[in-house]
């Protein structure tokens, strides 16, 4: 085999360890004098997802939903998109729960084993449980519930024409209690590296870290703490065991005794893969889920804040070697700003975590935070979130939002309702226009696609489309057009008893096509 075969392999095996994988087959004759090739953009052949637990309440009531837009065409015909319960049951990493059991306890925790071993894992070939939600065809969301306590994590895959763009929303409301509130994410592709500012190990928080494997095989995990003064000393982050397809939450305040207000998490695995997201709760705010951060970079986006939020605070992280002295603006409806709350730049301690208040930014006017280097300040990587809150005294309820990418081709964010989503697009650069899609409703209703113009330097925020003959919830598909770079988020805001619940997604490119070099070879022939 020779060395042309063997770098076409390794591109192909890079592929297929992304969130999903394009078919690769053999191409067109082409000329054999052409100098360079312009890779294919192929759909994914397979995407996989993870959903965490919900939550610990009773009373928590939680809605999934599962959509693929309409509109690319997957490789082959049929294909599915399902949702199944991880097949081992979720643990805690912490023994002591285990010493205070009874007999009896015990008893039925091993009979719970057993059933739960009995069920293949739902991201598999060959699986065989019974889906909890299963996508039929693109264009259409199907909308499921669990309520209580007792709702498991969700392992699952998408193939065929069902795999570029899949996308599954878990929204859970909680109406009383430590984690009263609207918590929303969308559930995570599997990795093996993950960045969280924004987390806390204060006494007045619990932060658990959920990690989700999907495999068959066991993965290993690390979780490491950096504070304002740099790491924080933990002598149990490392080599977190994740059985196969299981769900493992670590309380942050169990792996370190140093209380910190502002926290950055650092979850990598040494072997296998995990979904990772941090559920945050607060004692007088309710709380939320945390999503990790985009990719560290000189510059990030963090859209979607409210324009009544009366608390905004800032995390940043540098993780290389160098520090970062940043600029923190605000793009705004009429432009962009620099806060008089960061009227100075940002400095970020290589390997420290940094943080700043911005109270009441927005002023009434939905916005998004943009940082990148100060004036004369070099060009650092850094990852970054967001902790707000909406509501004064007792009737405050908080969200986050990480640094998310540009929408370079397609997004899409599940579970809109037809009251109270609003949709944000930020153009930090050059004006933009943006195609948004409405799809149909999960019970019923057809599509509607609207078209808006992004100023730049501008934050627009809009209540979204809503499906004609709308029933049930339905799915929000944003595609630039034309012009410059576009960050989105979707919110969700429900007052319960005079809380203003809301919760933050934000909407990162969906990767449903990959680019895959062309080649004169026919891999068809390679066993």
């Amino acid at each position: 085999m020779n060395r042309t075969t063997l770098s076409l392999i390794a591109v192909a095996t890079a592929l297929a360890a992304v969130t999903g994988f394009a078919a690769v087959s053999a191409p067109d004759p082409v000329d054999s004098t052409a100098t360079a090739k312009t890779p294919a953009r192929l759909p994914v052949e397979r995407s996989s997802l993870l959903c965490p637990a919900p939550s610990t309440s009773e009373l928590a009531e939680t809605v999934y939903t599962s959509f693929t837009p309409a509109g690319t065409t997957g490789a082959g015909t049929g294909g599915a998109a399902e949702l199944a319960p991880s097949a081992a049951p979720l643990t805690d990493t912490d023994p002591a729960d285990d010493e205070k059991k009874t007999d009896e306890d015990k008893a039925k925790d091993d009979e719970a084993k057993d059933d739960e071993a009995k069920q293949p894992a739902a991201d598999g070939a060959d699986a065989k449980v019974k889906p909890f939600l299963a996508l039929k065809e693109p264009g259409k969301p199907v909308s499921g519930t669990k309520n209580g306590a007792d709702a498991p994590a969700l392992v699952g895959a998408a193939t065929g024409p069902l795999a570029p763009g899949w996308t599954a929303q878990q929204t859970t409301t909680v109406t009383a209690g430590d984690s009263r509130g609207l918590l929303g994410m969308t559930c995570t592709a599997p990795g093996t590296d993950f960045w969280f500012p924004g987390a806390s190990t204060d006494k007045s928080r619990q932060d658990y870290v959920h990690l989700t494997n999907p495999d068959d095989t066991a993965a290993v995990a690390d979780i490491a703490l950096f504070g304002k003064e740099g790491t924080l000393k933990s002598d149990t982050g490392e080599g977190i065991p994740v059985p196969a397809r299981s769900s493992v939450p670590v309380l942050l305040s169990t792996l370190t005794g140093e209380a910190e207000p502002n926290v950055t998490v650092h979850v990598s695995t040494r072997t296998g893969r995990v979904g990772a997201v941090v559920n945050a709760t607060e004692e007088k705010t309710g709380g939320d889920w945390l999503a990790a951060s985009a990719d560290a970079a000189p510059r990030a986006v963090l859209p979607g804040i409210p324009g009544d939020a009366t608390s905004v605070r800032l995390v940043v992280f540098a993780p290389g070697e160098d520090d970062a002295e940043l600029k923190v603006q605000l793009a705004g409806k009429s432009g962009t700003i620099v806060p008089s709350s960061a009227a100075e730049p940002l400095n970020v301690k290589s390997g420290m975590t940094a943080s700043l208040d911005l109270g009441d930014v927005t002023k009434g006017e939905a916005g998004a935070v943009r940082i990148g280097p100060a004036e004369g300040g070099r060009e650092t990587p850094v990852v970054a979130a967001l902790r707000v809150v909406r509501g004064k005294g007792d009737n405050q309820e908080v969200a986050f939002i990480p640094a998310t990418g540009p929408v370079t081709e397609r997004a899409t964010v599940a579970d809109n309702r037809a009251k109270g989503s609003t949709l944000t697009l930020t153009a930090p650069e050059k004006s933009a226009k943006v195609k948004v899609t409405a799809s149909a409703g999960s019970g019923g209703g057809e599509q509607v696609v609207k078209t808006y113009t992004v100023k730049g330097g501008t934050t627009l925020a809009v209540t979204p489309p809503v499906p004609a003959g709308l029933k049930g919830s339905y799915a929000l598909t944003v595609e630039p057009e034309s012009g410059g770079p576009v960050h989105a988020a979707r919110a969700l805001a429900v007052t319960q008893d005079g809380v203003p619940m809301f919760t933050v997604q934000t909407l990162p490119d969906d990767r449903g096509m990959v680019s895959v070099p062309a080649t004169k070879e026919d891999l068809s022939v390679l066993k």
